[in-house]
């Protein structure tokens, strides 16, 4: 059976280097959109994630003002946290550090930052999420 993780794994999880799904309500006759997307997070702290301005999901994130990120991992032994949270500040356009940090967490120093620079000029929005709700489920004893 699977178990919740305890709260110091779930941070570990969280801080280890993962896509997340981020889910948010639409109002427009479509669907949710859930989209996989970069974050960042440090442990007993908020969520952060970044993305054009002009984009839809910022729209919905914007207009609902909470979110869902699934966070998972796909191999054996299969493991996620989903965290359910409130938007608590969107910065437009985001700090060009804030865009290293989230770019340098998945493709490392150097490539985050050219990444990061990459996009200097572009309408961009960072969202802070304040983490509400946890759910989690941990596989492993299953093995």
């Amino acid at each position: 059976m699977p178990r919740s993780f305890t709260e110091s794994e779930r941070q570990e999880f969280l801080a280890g280097k993962h896509i997340a799904v981020l889910s948010v309500a639409a109002n427009d006759g479509r669907p949710p959109a859930s989209v996989p997307i970069w974050y960042d997070y440090t442990p007993d702290g908020n969520i952060r994630v970044n993305t054009g301005a002009e984009r839809r999901k910022a729209r919905l994130i914007r207009e609902a003002g909470v979110v869902t990120l699934t966070v998972q991992r796909e191999e054996l032994p299969y493991q996620y946290v989903i965290v359910e949270g409130t938007v608590i500040d969107a910065t437009t356009p985001s700090p060009q550090e804030s865009r290293v940090a989230i770019a340098t967490r998945y493709l490392g120093p150097e490539e985050g930052a050219a990444f990061a620079a990459r996009m200097d000029g572009a309408q961009s929005v960072l969202f802070t999420i304040r983490p509400d709700r946890w759910i989690s489920q941990d596989y492993s004893t299953d093995q």
